[in-house]
């Protein structure tokens, strides 16, 4: 990195030496092959998975739209990683098992746009849910007049647009500039969830001993009400968790690169981080059928049509 600080294009340069780099060959064929061979099956399972859930939430309609459409997004930024990034990263691995150095950098780039697109967006709509489920709590009655189906278009395309304007212009500016950029949106996100999620689970205490206070039996409606909250915001606080876990390896190896220079070791953990990293889309889907019961019977009824026809 120190060879490269004048350069403007360093994050191409720094993104070659991790992902291009000969010495990853020292390591054997045989780890770039699992990672190659493990990649395309999280690609199928990413592509298969997020479809099917895409066409259960079509079908569902007890969801709020607004919420639904922020799931739909999400589930279509998983889809696209697995039809998009994945493929290109396992043509990545591939480009350099065959040591075509000329056609890896290219492909490392695609793959550096495509990656960066796709987990921005995912990053900024958890994070919309995470307010979404906080002013669904907050605001009743007036939640839906306020959170329209507009208004979340409107957000969710600014998403897509943002991501994809910095995607195409972080290789212009200073690494370091571009890492610390990353590293605080990633943070404010995170940041905002943990707010969002922890304003929820004392809005929801509140709520409860409220209810019991005012009566010794508390009415049918309110305990619904309260359970049907407490189930949303579980379902939306494992997305969030999973999120984390998926994707903090990277945001830590980021991190340390900015006071590192990249070697064999580095260039092996930045493999496996983005793998974990694609694993996210993966795990959506099943957390959906496992937290959302109409998303789950949604997707049995789509898989006996199938299974039908």
């Amino acid at each position: 990195m120190a060879n490269v600080t004048g350069d403007e294009n360093l994050n191409i340069a720094l993104f070659e030496q991790l992902n291009c780099s000969p010495d990853l060959l020292i390591a054997g064929t045989h780890q770039l092959t699992f990672i190659s061979v493990l990649n395309s099956f999280l690609s199928i399972t990413a592509l298969l998975g997020n479809a099917l859930i895409l066409v259960a939430l079509r079908k569902e309609s007890s969801l709020h739209p607004p919420s639904k459409l922020l799931l739909r997004s999400l589930t279509t930024t998983d889809l696209c990683v697995g039809v998009i990034a994945e493929p290109l990263y396992v043509t990545l691995v591939v480009t350099v098992v065959n040591e075509d150095w000329s056609l890896c950098r290219y492909v490392a780039v695609a793959v550096s746009i495509a990656s960066y697109i796709f987990c921005a967006v995912s990053l900024l709509t958890l994070t919309a849910i995470s307010v979404d489920r906080l002013l669904a709590l907050l605001l009743g009655l007036r939640y839906k007049q306020i959170v329209t189906l507009k208004r979340v278009y409107f957000i969710t395309i600014t998403f897509y647009v943002v991501s994809t304007a910095s995607s195409t212009t972080r290789f212009l500016f200073n690494s370091i500039v571009v890492s610390w950029y990353d590293i605080i949106g990633s943070s404010l996100c995170l940041i905002t969830s943990v707010f969002s999620y922890t304003k929820i689970f004392f809005t929801l205490r509140h709520h409860q001993h409220q209810v019991q206070d005012h009566a010794q039996q508390p009415t049918q409606p309110n305990q619904l009400n309260i359970a049907r909250n407490r189930k949303a915001v579980s379902s939306a606080l494992w997305l969030q968790f999973m999120l984390v876990v998926c994707y903090l390896p990277h945001l830590i190896l980021l991190t340390l690169l900015i006071n590192a220079e990249p070697s064999l070791s580095v260039s092996l953990a930045w493999s496996y981080s983005s793998t974990l990293v694609y694993l996210n889309s993966s795990l959506n889907p099943i957390l959906y059928c496992w937290k959302i019961d109409e998303v789950r019977q949604a997707v049995k009824d789509t898989i006996r049509q199938v299974l039908c026809c």
